[in-house]
């Protein structure tokens, strides 16, 4: 920690239980998706992240600071302005969710809401084949958000000089004695 950093609680307890959660629970998914066999076990990790999504939509309302979404709305002049100052080589920091990091959370919501509905109907022979392909869309695009997101992690703490995979953990994150954006 530099001399002009002070530790502050970002993620509290359940934002972090939720994101690892979810992470374990679409893990499983998408791993199981293609076997029969393991089909029941793909089905309750998607019940799973279905309950975990409702959980976090709801948390998003009455959470605590962060994790709340007034916090991170990714408003078009929040995400050109941080895209901006990103290909200018002088990223902005932000305590928080930065605007293009809102954008893929609130993504992988919509792709996951998508996908659970699209596998309940599947699962329970709603919709047929279009259902179907509905479902391997959703859960693919949510693949893709995945790969983005941990892109954007490593390139961000690396940009930062921070460790954003640790602050997920523990939810403290070092900042600069600066006027920190949301």
């Amino acid at each position: 920690m530099h001399t002009n950093e002070k530790p502050i609680r970002v993620w509290d307890l359940p934002t972090r239980l939720f994101h690892w959660s979810l992470a374990a629970s679409f893990l499983v998914a998408f791993l199981t998706s293609e076997s029969e066999k393991l089909r029941d076990i793909h089905v309750l990790a998607g019940y799973g992240l279905a309950g975990l999504i409702a959980f976090r939509i709801l948390w998003g309302f009455v959470g605590g600071g962060y994790s709340r979404f007034a916090e991170f709305l990714p408003t078009p002049a929040k995400v050109l302005g941080y895209l901006r100052s990103l290909l200018a080589g002088r990223p902005q920091h932000y305590v928080g969710h930065n605007p293009a990091g809102a954008v893929a959370i609130f993504l992988l919501l919509g792709f996951g809401i998508a996908a659970a509905a699209s596998g309940y109907a599947t699962y329970n022979e709603f919709g047929g084949h279009f259902m179907e392909e509905v479902h391997e869309v959703a859960a693919n695009g949510m693949m893709v958000l995945v790969v983005i997101h941990l892109a954007g992690v490593l390139v961000s703490s690396w940009l930062h000089g921070e460790n954003l995979v640790k602050a997920m953990i523990t939810g403290w994150k070092n900042t600069r004695n600066e006027n920190p954006a949301g």
